[in-house]
């Protein structure tokens, strides 16, 4: 009798070492629950079916853990094109101490980004895209240190970047483009922070030469508000492959130097640029666009490189090289746009050929045009400046 209860414990005692060997910590229990609560799949979307809390949460999709608890979250189903969340990130979030990455698909996800994220230390990569967050970004996310990856991006977050965030060492991305975000850039602080990404926001301010470190390989500022010369802070950014600053109100002189680093893409359209581009070396850039600025003096030769080149709407003088011409004759140059500046003539024959797949436009110019050449609707019908407007920009 005694030998058949003993071993009825030691079976008790099995099962239950069992037991609790295959099921999380009961404060990351809680916190999965209280965060399945407050969302809910898109119609369409079956990502929470397999949610069932009567068996291991370590099972649940999306859900990762390393022994009794959770250390990434990856919320939604991520094929592309499938229905995402709805509903709001609930605050017991930063329950999940040891948790090390937390995204969540396109979708509905709406209110503010819980304070509580920061009580998980050991986060990595926070990736929230394509949802309705707003509110403003957490000053506390600072106190993520170890953060690499903040992408924030496509949502209708307020307020400035906390400078807190500019404090992070390890960060290597932040991409907040497509947000309501006002105030000035912080200074960043990470020497391993390779892109950023703040397009199509409402920043205002000048950009201090020491705000962004000389690790950035991608910066897109377009379509902010912010003011005041580049040329020292690009100075700074040797490693650049890509570099979009249009549509601001940028002041000042582009250092001919930026064009000897490796940019594969370059836009700078629609700004307030004052000053003469002059590349010191010859550019292998496919793209250029310097588009909708007031840059000033000759066109560089050394320019003629470039695969697609738009300059203009800007305040160019002088005659256009004549390296431009033989690189576009030889289809070198697919895009040439020039129009829309007090530019006084191009070597080129009337009788040319130009090439198919190469486009040139010219409208716009203190000269009469030696070709006739399909343009932008954005050109205009307006072949030459007026005499007086040539005159006058002379001086």
């Amino acid at each position: 009798m005694r030998f058949a209860t003993l071993f009825w414990v030691l079976m008790l005692l099995l099962r239950f070492g069992l037991f609790v060997e295959s099921i999380i910590v009961p404060v990351d229990f809680l916190a999965l629950q209280a965060i399945r609560k407050s969302l809910d799949d898109l119609p369409g979307s079956n990502f929470f079916d397999s949610w069932d809390f009567t068996s291991d949460p370590c099972n649940f999709a999306g859900v990762y853990c390393d022994g009794d608890k959770v250390t990434a979250l990856n919320l939604g189903d991520p094929r592309a094109g499938s229905p995402g969340l709805s509903g709001r990130i609930d605050p017991a979030i930063g329950k999940l101490s040891a948790l090390t990455e937390l995204s969540i698909v396109p979708g509905r996800i709406m209110g503010s980004l819980p304070h509580t994220i920061s009580q998980s230390k050991n986060l990595r990569f926070l990736a929230i895209s394509r949802n309705f967050l707003s509110g403003e970004i957490p000053a506390s996310l600072g106190e993520l240190r170890g953060l690499k990856t903040l992408d924030l991006s496509y949502n209708q977050l307020t307020g400035s970047i906390p400078p807190s965030v500019g404090s992070l060492p390890e960060l290597s991305n932040l991409i907040l483009c497509h947000n309501h975000l006002n105030g000035s850039i912080p200074q960043f602080l990470s020497q391993t922070l390779t892109r950023i990404d703040l397009k199509r926001n409402n920043l205002t301010g000048v950009i201090s030469p020491t705000s962004l470190p000389p690790s950035l390989q991608y910066l897109s500022l377009a379509w902010n508000h912010l003011t005041g010369p580049v040329n020292r802070v690009l100075l700074r950014l040797n490693q650049l492959n890509y570099l979009d600053l249009s549509l601001n109100r940028f002041t000042g002189a582009i250092p001919g130097q930026i064009f000897t680093f490796p940019i594969t893409n370059l836009q700078l359209q629609r700004n307030f640029f004052y000053g003469v581009i002059q590349p010191a070396n010859q550019v292998t850039i496919p793209t250029v666009d310097l588009s909708y600025n007031r840059f000033s003096g000759e066109l560089s030769p050394l320019l003629s490189n470039v695969q697609n080149l738009y300059l203009n709407n800007n305040r160019f003088t002088g005659q256009v090289p004549v390296s431009f011409v033989d690189r576009l004759l030889a289809s070198n140059i697919q895009t040439l746009y020039l129009q829309h500046n007090f530019l006084t003539g191009i070597q080129i024959s009337p009788a040319a050929d130009i090439p198919v797949s190469s486009s040139l436009c010219l409208q716009y110019n203190c000269m009469v045009l030696p070709v006739q050449t399909p343009c932008p609707v954005k050109a205009g019908l307006q072949k030459t400046r007026p005499t007086t407007q040539c005159n006058e920009w002379r001086g």
